[in-house]
């Protein structure tokens, strides 16, 4: 028994629809909001080219979210907070000691895109 043959293909999203936006005056803002909205959970941050942010996408159950993203590979964030951070850093450590992990994530080609916008909305 051969292995099965697999077509694999790469379409990126054509377009990200930002519902509502935030500017943060620091970073260490954005992680003071990060750590209230997990509820004391541990969550993350990412980073792309001088910017750290953090999105929500929308759900794609429904079905025009679903139609959107298979036809025409557009996807919905309902929220998306950002703030500038020249320098990318493991951690984010507030005065308050809260602890927010970051990844650097650059290599991505449609995150970069997201963060090229932002710096454009400052």
């Amino acid at each position: 028994m051969g292995k099965p043959q697999i077509t694999v293909s790469y379409e990126p999203f054509q377009e990200i629809v930002v519902l509502e936006k935030n500017y943060f005056s620091s970073p260490e803002e954005l992680a003071r909001f990060t750590s209230i909205i997990a509820g004391g959970k541990l969550a993350g941050l990412y980073w792309v080219n001088g910017v750290v942010f953090l999105y929500f996408p929308l759900s794609s159950s429904t079905a025009l979210v679903a139609k959107d993203l298979l036809e025409k590979r557009k996807v919905y964030w309902s929220y998306l907070g950002y703030a500038i951070m020249p320098k990318f850093v493991s951690v984010i450590e507030t005065k308050e000691k809260i602890i927010v992990p970051l990844i650097d994530v650059s290599s991505d080609s449609v995150l970069a895109g997201v963060t090229d916008w932002l710096k454009q909305q400052i």
